[in-house]
């Protein structure tokens, strides 16, 4: 188990029987790239959070951070919905069964079903909010110079991310390359165009001019 000690800013993962279990089953179910990649969301999410004075609940942040990228599993290859929402009903069905109340539900499986549409989670609840700007710190670096250097620096050397930027490029096009029609409206259409050879992405426009309607 990692040493949490370290953490800048006094962040610590939950210690609870709901966060250990969860963190038990993203760790046998995942591989470490995601694994490492959902530990960091959690911490950054966290540390965006007492930046922007957010009080958020650390578990539910924790769970939803967790299980964000769970339905890019293989087992999920074949459902034919968005990867966003195959990781949220996986983290809702964890919840239920340790009856976890139904708003916190909610939460999380919003967070989780939102954390690639940008422009909507930071108006919602400080959850569904953090998700998200753990991921964007963590994936794309926006507000990379919000967080203290030492503080970035201490996450990253207890999660490292060796040759991340290559690595979560090919995990999301192996997620989502068996069901591209999941990519219509949304970032992960960039990636297939990326990886997958004569990928075609839909046309909005298009999908509207050619609708059987006649007008």
């Amino acid at each position: 188990m990692t040493d949490d000690s370290s953490v800048p800013a006094g962040v610590r993962v939950p210690d609870s029987k709901l966060a250990r279990e969860a963190t038990e089953l993203v760790r046998d179910s995942t591989n470490e790239l995601i694994y490492d990649h959902s530990r960091r969301v959690y911490f950054f999410g966290s540390l965006q959070g007492r930046n922007r004075d957010l009080g958020f609940d650390p578990e539910l942040l924790y769970i939803a951070a967790m299980f964000h990228d769970l339905g890019l599993n293989e087992t999920f290859h074949g459902s034919g919905r968005r990867f966003e929402v195959d990781s949220a009903d996986e983290a809702r069905r964890f919840l239920q069964t340790h009856r976890v109340p139904e708003d916190s539900i909610r939460r999380v499986w919003t967070a989780i079903a939102l954390h690639t549409t940008p422009g909507i989670p930071e108006f919602m609840e400080p959850e569904v909010a953090l998700v998200t700007a753990g991921v964007e710190y963590d994936v794309l670096g926006i507000g990379y110079h919000d967080l203290d250097e030492a503080d970035r620096a201490a996450v990253v050397a207890l999660h490292p991310r060796p040759g991340f930027k290559r690595r979560i490029l090919e995990a999301f096009a192996d997620g989502v390359r068996p069901k591209p029609e999941t990519t219509f409206g949304n970032v992960k259409a960039d990636v297939l165009a990326h990886y997958v050879p004569g990928f075609e992405r839909g046309d909005f426009v298009r999908t509207i001019l050619d609708s059987p309607w006649a007008e």
